[in-house]
């Protein structure tokens, strides 16, 4: 695995991209913010908070970085209302079973249109590859604590560093240039030509911790690092993961449980995308965090319990 992490960005007009973010709840809306503040014309398309911020833009609260307010070269409630194609299409939407998102984004994408795609999960490139297979794709991990707080409000709690590679391998010059951009803002970012491999890394925190957090009421990593009988059934979830990992293909260096559950002692408590999302009545993302990895997992025979159950009790809680 290559990894870059010293990318500097050119600056001038010559250097700005066209954006068009498709999904700006936290994650969208934040990162969305940074590339306008690098001068690049960044639009959104977000459906319930349209008007919103069509009048007043975002308003983040970043706990490293302050305070600004984003205000979107345009904004609309779907792709079709945009009449320029972007340079860069950055795909922010929860990945739910049953949604096309690959036609949601069509009638945006150009002839050069790159893809960008920051969303949960594994094996979720495969269909954007398909459906668009003359256009660069890159698949995007962000390892962030950012929350929305109220209808146009958005807080970054912690961290906030990038992962970035080409699907399925490379490290191309759009992805350079995008990483750049990210960085001159303030955020860490690391330029991947292994991306595949890192995104199943990514898992090992989400399908452990999001389910996790749901299943014991909807608390934060604070309350579940706290107790150690939750840390030992989370760890092993981690590792089954791990495990389902390398025989897909795409082993983990032996410390990557360790690393992330320390990290998560140290790091704010925190709400999961999958908790908030559950506190607030949306749909839950049990396919794309643990759906996918427990298809892997029965494919190749590894045994998986603590995942299976915490896909079976899942299921329960989003039936009822």
């Amino acid at each position: 695995m290559t990894i870059e992490s010293n990318e500097t960005l050119v600056g001038g007009p010559e250097a700005a991209a066209r954006v068009l973010v498709v999904g700006a709840g936290a994650i969208g809306g934040f990162y969305g913010s940074l590339l306008a503040r690098q001068g690049w014309p960044v639009s959104v398309v977000c459906r319930s908070e349209a008007a919103l911020v069509s009048e007043r833009g975002f308003a983040i609260h970043s706990d490293t970085l302050g305070k600004w307010r984003f205000r979107p070269a345009a904004t609309a409630t779907h792709v079709t209302a945009l009449e320029e194609a972007p340079d860069y299409l950055l795909l922010t939407t929860k990945v739910l079973a049953g949604e096309d998102r690959a036609e949601l984004i069509r009638p945006a994408v150009g002839p050069r249109t790159v893809i960008v795609l920051l969303e949960n999960g594994v094996d979720i490139e495969a269909p954007f590859a398909a459906a668009f297979p003359d256009h660069e794709l890159i698949s995007a991990l962000a390892f962030v604590c950012v929350s929305r707080t109220a209808p146009g409000h958005i807080h970054h709690q912690a961290y906030g560093g990038l992962t970035l590679g080409n699907y399925p391998t490379g490290i191309s010059g759009a992805v350079r240039r995008l990483a750049a951009a990210f960085r001159a803002a303030g955020m860490p970012v690391e330029s991947c030509d292994a991306i595949v491999t890192a995104r199943w890394r990514k898992a090992v925190w989400n399908a452990a911790f999001n389910p996790a957090s749901v299943l014991a009421g909807c608390i934060d990593t604070g309350r579940l690092m706290a107790d150690d009988a939750a840390v030992r059934t989370i760890r092993r979830a981690m590792v089954e993961v791990c495990e389902v990992a390398a025989a897909a293909g795409h082993p983990l260096p032996p410390q990557t449980v360790d690393a992330m559950l320390e990290n998560t002692r140290r790091m704010p408590p925190y709400l999961t995308s999958m908790t908030l999302d559950a506190l607030h009545g949306r749909p839950l993302e049990r396919e794309a965090i643990l759906g996918a990895i427990l298809d892997r997992a029965r494919s190749a025979g590894v045994p998986a319990p603590t995942l299976e159950t915490f896909d079976a009790l899942l299921r329960v809680r989003t039936a009822n």
